[in-house]
Parts: C-alpha cells; structure tokens; sequence
C-alpha cells in the first residue's frame, strides 16, 4: 500500500460516530490523507471542530456552501477511497433510491466507481433486519458497494442483536487492505468447507474438511488486495481480511450457489476448494418402511437403511458455466497414503475431467498438525510442481501465478471451452 492514501470519511447521525473518530484517527496516524464529510444528523454527535482536529481540515457538510458548488465531483476524483462510518438505515435507503439532494447523495452519485466505496453500518437492530434495509444493502451491494461486517451485542439502546459498528480496527483493517494495490488486480471465486447431505431432520452425512483451507486462501488474496468473494460451508472458517463471504450448507445449495455466482459475475479466478460430497441420501428406509427426510428424527432405536445416489462432479461443470471463458480454475486433489503412481494417476485424470489450469494436491497422511499443510501444485501446462509445506506458502505461489497470468507478456494455453451463449 502506498502511504498518504487519500480518504474520504463520511459520517452519519448515530452514536457510534465517536468508534468513527477513533478509526479516523488510526487513518491519520498510519499516514494516510483524510478529509470528513459529516451529515447535519452527524453534526449533532460529533462537533465539527473534533472532526477537523484529527484531520486538519475544514469538514465538508452543506452541498450548497459557498464555493463548495463542485465538492461533490472533486471529493471522489480525489480519493483512493470512500467509507461511510457510521452508516445509518436513513442513510443506506437514500442512497439505494439514488437521492442526490446533500452533499453525501450527490458524491455517491458522482463517484468514479473503479475506486473503493465502503459502508460501515451502524443501526437498531430491528432496523437492520427491516426489509427495507435489506433490499438496500443488496440494491448497493449489486452497484458495487462493500459492506464492512456489521457487529453484533449491546447496542446503545439496550437492544441486543447485529447492529453495532464494527470496531475501529477492524474497520482500519479493511480500509487499508482495500488500498492494496496488487500489479493485477483479479476477482476470484473461492469455495470452502464440507456439504453436508441430510439424512433426517437432524442428522447429515458430512466429512471432515473444517475450511480452514479455502478461508486462509481469501484472506491472503484479500489482503493482498484482489476482489474476493468466499463461498464456504456454514459453520466453516470464515476470511480473517475483509471480503463478501456467502454460505451454503448442502451440495444443492452450493451447486446453486456456483452457477449464480458464476453466470451472473465475472471471475478472473476460481479456487475450487470445498469438500464435496460425493453422495446424497437418496431415501431411507427403517424396517422397511421408507421415511420422510424432511420431517422425520429417525428413531435411534431401529436400524436405518440408506440408499445413496452419486453426485455429479461440480469441478467439471465451472468452466462451462463462468460468463468469463478464460477463467484459470483452481481444483483440489486430496488422497491418503497414496504412493506417487496413484497421485500422478489421480492428479492426470482430474484435468481430463475438469479442465483445470492448476490441481493442488495434497494427502491426509501428511498433515502432522493444524500448522503443517504439505501440498504440491501441479500445472496443466506440464511445468515442474510446486512444492508448498504450508497454507501461506500455498496462497503466495498462488497468488504469483494469478498475477502472471493476468500480465499482458504472458500467453496461457487457450481455452477449448466455448462460452455459454
């Protein structure tokens, strides 16, 4: 990150406006250049003089201030990045009906939208499950917007739920991997964790994959200031560095998941790395009387049957569904005690099948704790594999390779997938 990143802070009417003092003064501590927008609500929280103390300059408030005419233009040709912190419901409503009659609405309306625009909520937490504001979130989301996580606890009036401001850290935290600037920026698809097939009301079939995989992989490609978005199993680990994470729970689910996410956006990179199942329960019988999965705990006191039907292989369909053909897939191999013969054999046949660019392989066996994660990347290409002893090491050459592939100088072998029309 380059230091002296320009910052505009934008300030709404809420009590959290005084965590938002303190992340604007971490921002200028650590270099960078701030200048405060402040509703008129946020004024009554915060007085302007705080504002202009930890930033040393004027705040910016009234749209129609003398020769402040063009500041809602000049604000966000001038920033690195925008943030509103506190966002409140008011706020986040008018700017998804795209109100443009304050300084603020008019900005947002004008802003360059290649830069960074994040929103730090901050609300009631009935206010934050109103349908209202979530139609907003998910209309400004759709535009671009980036939602920093909103906390949950206490909040100021003596409710408990999601609703608080997150803390000025954590906002620090993803400001400042927003500013990231990678030579090549890429937006990448990372899958994670295990489905689980449901065989009563209460029981799955799962395994044992926790995600701590695929979350490690989005949090060093966020940090590294790539667009990530994280699709992990409920329950798994989630990303440490700020990035729009979605769950699912079943291999429906995720497979629904992947072909929206897939035909609807554009990746330059997909990580493939949950744990799929490769059967769901097709129907369960107890003393030969079949039972219904939806509703029924199976009585632990008789002796289920299960009849299984195989799922199809996810891996193969990605290529054919991403609205980007030259998507570079990432797929995993995972084997135990397997001698290297099988491993080649293994590896070889999961690019016929996929049409991966790289499969990362690695085997239970050699996973001595939590730490250690021994794998080997290999390439289509027929390049020497990688070798990597850990998850960091794994995600930089990783990494490395997502950036090369995007430079102009480098030619990867073509795609033999044709787009879907």
């Amino acid at each position: 990150m380059k230091p002296a990143s320009r910052i505009v802070f934008v300030l709404t009417g809420s009590i959290a406006g005084y965590k938002a003092c303190e992340a604007i003064s971490r921002l200028v501590q650590r270099g960078h250049e701030v200048r405060v927008v402040a509703t008129e609500s946020a004024l009554r929280f915060v007085g302007a003089a705080t504002l202009e103390g930890l930033t040393g300059r004027p705040v910016l408030s009234d749209l129609f201030a003398r020769g402040a005419a063009l500041d809602h233009i000049e604000l966000t040709r001038w920033a690195d990045l925008v943030v509103i912190c506190p966002a409140t419901a008011n706020t986040l409503n008018r700017l998804a009906a795209g109100l443009a009659d304050d300084l603020l609405g008019a900005s947002f309306l004008a802003h360059d939208r290649s830069k960074p625009w994040l929103v730090a909520p901050a609300m009631n937490p009935a206010m934050w499950g109103h349908p209202a504001t979530k139609a907003a979130v998910a209309t400004l989301q759709g535009w671009g917007v980036e939602f920093i996580p909103i906390g949950a606890g206490r909040t100021a009036c003596g409710e408990s739920g999601e609703g608080r401001l997150a803390d000025p850290v954590d906002i620090l935290r993803h400001i400042e991997a927003r500013l990231a600037r990678p030579a090549n920026r890429q937006r990448i698809l990372v899958t994670s964790g295990a489905t689980a097939e449901p065989i009563d009301a209460m029981r799955v079939l799962s395994n044992i994959s926790t995600g701590q995989t695929g979350a490690g992989l989005a949090s060093y490609l966020a940090n590294a200031g790539h667009d990530v978005v994280l699709l992990r199993a409920r329950g798994s680990a989630t990303a440490e560095a700020p990035c729009r994470e979605e769950t699912f729970f079943t291999f429906g689910e995720l497979a629904s998941a992947l072909e929206r996410l897939l035909v609807e956006e554009n990746f330059d990179a997909v990580i493939h790395a949950a744990a799929v199942s490769d059967f769901a329960v097709e129907s369960v019988e107890v003393n030969g009387v079949a039972q219904d999965l939806r509703r029924a705990k199976l009585d632990s006191r008789g002796t289920p049957v299960l009849r299984l039907r195989q799922n199809p292989k996810l891996v193969e369909r990605l290529r054919a569904l991403s609205r980007n053909p030259a998507v570079l897939l990432v797929a995993f191999k995972l084997t135990r005690e397997a001698a290297p013969p099988a491993v080649a054999t293994a590896v070889s046949d999961l690019f016929a099948r996929s049409g991966a660019d790289l499969v990362v392989h690695n085997d239970l066996a050699a996973r001595v704790d939590a730490e250690i994660f021994p794998a080997d990347i290999f390439h289509r290409d027929g390049q020497p594999a990688e070798h990597c002893a850990t998850r960091g090491e794994l995600a930089a050459a990783l990494e490395r390779r997502f950036s090369r592939e995007a430079s102009p100088e480098f030619s990867s072998t073509p795609s033999t997938h044709a787009p879907l029309p």
